[in-house]
């Protein structure tokens, strides 16, 4: 092993290269690099191959030499993947149809020394569809619809041993000499969710068992020596409205069941990154809103080293658990920060990588591959190799680079010397691209022109910069609630830079606090905004009309005597008995006048009035509107019609009876519209008027009236809805024909409401 060269493989859109690194930097002599549609490319993890797919066929290249040793016949390969020693290729492609109707096996597993395939299977997911090898490669497992299936690997034709656990959704195989395997089974039915250890080839009972909520899916992560095993658990929505991203937890569990716990993290925010160290003594963990905070734990969850907060969401230790890197991708800016863990986590150097998708330690320990790749940048893309001390070792130009990897090698084949050795001279690729870098700038946050040069606020800066803490609540965030960034609750204040700041008072109040005094010169419209001073104009030219309107009707009933006191143009009742009642303006109206009367059963109308409300169309029910409206100009003139037919007062001439009854003219409409319907009335129509025997009746709301006096007001009610519609067909608008008949038949209704006066 110790003659094995460093090295990494890329595949971009039309082409695979395999390049020897540190210290020639030069293509693989001996490999063919293969031209047109590559698939899927990748290193076996001992290093002794490389597979990668065309449209036709499988290729398996010895990575030494680059010379093609095997053509496996697998047609259509969209995944490739080695167990741990490369003695086996397993190939996966997309599900068919054969002609009985079955599905066609797509999981294939090959002999990588004779090419000949082993075993297939029918695995219609492309999650989680390789086969799980242990380290020596004697026992593999695959899942299925809650069970564990675990085989031989030189027996695939039989099953060896069954795992059954209901609802199992992921497992992971122990790498290392102990044989045992990790189980989780999701939150159902209120349950919480299981990660279990087994020892196999014994499952009757397991080893360690762990249940916790919040975990609709996993990832499950052994230390090197398959002691611990980290369970970070995620759910798809964080109910607390915190992140978009769901809410994150970790915990940590032994294969034995000698020790578990949740791993305990002092600032509040999702888990970006986790990650065993080499020596499986350690892991680390990048967590927290931005600027995230990174910590080191012992194999007890204990804090070791904490690191300074900064935009960062990635953690990798180098091969010999030497350097520690903690980067951040993605959307942030692609600072990588290295630091000697064996010198108290000193800082060693900052590396900008902008833009890079791809990070990982060489194999040796000294050197960090990072690359920029398709589809999520298209422009751009290459590789980069730097040294862990900073300088850029080597760069290459790729037109839509999908993949690149470093070439598995054993820490142990590159012993790392001490001291530590300086950088090696660059490749001139990287020399000349650094030549043509443009002196680098001060960056930073745009500031307008009148705070440049000055100190920028607390505010303004993050919190890994002595800027005050982020409380994120419901989604947004605020500097300690108060909303000092702009990022608080509630609205932000306009401010206009270098004017005197506004300090909005409260309507009515004077400067200083107190209360406002009638002629101090207090304006209460200061500091209200143009929309709120308008709404406040129409509140008040609305309350002055309805006041205007009151008084109004104050004067109607003002200007008779009080013997003859009129509610809605007829003589109201006087006496002890005379209260006033609430008037239809008082109770809360509503436009369709018809519907007034809907809370009384069918039963308690009469016979008319059910038929009427048994024909009601769209056509009634505009009329309704429409009627409503005049209705409104009728209230304190003409009064109002149901209220008359209801109760109607038994004064006549100022005096009142026990068993006395009187006439009482119809009083002679104000509204135009009104007089009109009242026009077409039998001159000499009079109301009958029954006295009660304790004296005058007053309009009491649900009290029962004859059958004549709701017949009189249901004819009332459909003079005036055809007075509306002669009105609305003489100004040109077009009436339907049910609208057309109604206006039909007013000769009818004068003569019903004729008859009906003369009873």
């Amino acid at each position: 092993m110790a003659s094995l060269s460093t090295q990494i493989a890329y595949r971009t859109q039309k082409a695979i290269g395999v390049v020897n690194t540190a210290p020639v930097y030069q293509p693989l002599s001996g490999f063919e690099r293969p031209e047109g549609i590559n698939r899927v490319c990748a290193y076996s993890p001992d290093g002794r191959w490389i597979a990668y797919a065309t449209t036709d066929d499988v290729k398996l290249v010895d990575a030494e030499t680059g010379a093609i040793k095997h053509t496996l016949p697998a047609v259509g390969v969209l995944e490739v993947a080695f167990s741990p020693k490369g003695s086996y290729c397993q190939t996966w492609e997309r599900t068919t149809k054969q002609e009985d109707g079955h599905a066609a096996p797509n999981h294939k597993v090959w002999n990588t020394d004779t090419a000949e395939m082993v075993t297939s299977f029918v695995q219609k997911s492309a999650q989680g569809w390789n086969l799980q090898y242990t380290h020596d490669e004697k026992y593999c497992a695959r899942a299925v619809t809650n069970t564990i299936h675990f085989y031989e690997s030189g027996n695939m034709k039989t099953i060896w041993k069954e795992l059954r656990v209901e609802g199992v959704t992921e497992f992971a195989l122990s790498p290392s000499k102990n044989y045992s395997v990790v189980v989780f089974v999701a939150e159902k039915k209120g349950h919480p969710a299981i990660a279990r250890t087994y020892a196999f080839p014994d499952f009757t009972n397991h080893t360690s068992q762990k249940s916790f909520y919040k975990a609709d899916k996993v990832q499950l992560q052994w230390n090197a020596l398959g002691t611990m095993v980290l369970v970070l658990t995620q759910t798809e929505v964080d109910k607390t409205g915190k992140s978009y991203y769901g809410e994150t937890n970790l915990y940590l569990m032994s294969a034995l069941g000698t020790f578990d716990c949740r791993v305990s993290l002092d600032k509040e925010g999702p888990i970006h990154d986790v990650t065993w160290s080499p020596n499986s003594r350690e892991f680390g963990v990048v967590y927290g809103y931005m600027p995230a905070k990174t910590t080191i734990f012992d194999a007890r969850a204990n804090v070791v080293h904490s690191l300074p907060l900064g935009p960062r969401n990635t953690i990798l230790f180098s091969p010999h658990a030497r350097f520690v890197l903690v980067a951040g991708f993605g959307n942030l800016q692609g600072q990588m920060d290295i630091y000697d863990r064996e010198r108290n986590m000193t800082k060693i150097a900052t590396i900008e990588a902008s833009n890079a998708s791809v990070c990982e330690w060489s194999p040796d320990g000294q050197h960090i591959l990072t690359a920029t790749t398709s589809p999520r940048l298209r422009v751009d893309n290459g590789v980069k190799i730097w040294h862990y001390t900073g300088p850029l070792m080597y760069l290459e130009e790729l037109t839509e680079l999908y993949n690149v990897y470093w070439r598995p090698q054993p820490a142990a084949v590159w012993a790392l010397g001490n001291p530590l050795p300086g950088a090696p001279t660059p490749h001139a690729s990287a020399t000349a691209h650094v030549a043509t870098l443009a002196p680098a700038k001060p960056t930073g946050a745009y500031r307008p022109p009148h705070a440049r040069g000055t100190a920028t606020p607390l505010a303004f800066k993050r919190e890994d910069e002595g800027g005050a803490a982020h409380v994120y609540t419901n989604g947004s965030a605020s500097t300690n609630g108060n909303g000092l960034n702009g990022l608080g609750k509630g609205p932000r204040a306009r401010h206009v830079p270098g004017a005197e700041p506004v300090v909005k008072s409260v309507p009515g109040a004077v400067s200083g606090g107190g209360v406002a005094i009638a002629g101090a010169g207090g304006d209460e419209n200061t500091g209200l905004s143009k929309a709120a001073l308008k709404n406040k104009k129409k509140r008040e030219a609305k309350k002055a009309k309805e006041a205007a309107v009151a008084q109004g009707e104050e004067g109607d009933a003002n200007g008779a005597t009080a013997s003859q006191l009129t509610v809605d143009g007829i003589l109201a009742p006087t006496g002890p008995s005379s209260e006033r009642q609430p008037r239809e303006r008082d109770r809360p109206h509503r436009g369709d006048r018809s519907r007034s009367r809907s809370n009384r059963s069918p039963q308690a109308r009469p016979q008319g009035e059910r038929g009427q409300a048994g024909r009601r169309s769209k056509s009634r029910n505009g009329e309704n509107r429409n009627q409503g409206q005049d209705n409104k100009h009728q209230r304190g003139q003409s009064g109002d019609v149901r209220n008359r037919g209801k109760n109607p007062p038994n004064v006549v001439n100022g005096t009142s009876g026990a068993n006395n009854s009187a006439a009482v003219p119809i009083a002679p409409p104000a509204h135009p519209q009104l007089a009109k319907v009242a026009a077409g009335v039998a001159p000499g129509l009079v109301l009958t008027v029954p006295t009660g025997a304790s004296g005058p009746l007053s309009p009491v709301p649900g009290t029962p009236s004859t059958a004549e006096e709701k017949k009189l007001r249901g004819l009332h009610k459909k003079l005036r809805a055809i007075e509306d519609l002669k009105m609305r067909l003489a100004s040109g608008e077009k009436l339907e024909d049910t609208q057309l008949k109604k206006i039909a038949t007013e000769a009818q209704v004068l003569k019903e409401l004729n008859m009906a006066g003369k009873l």
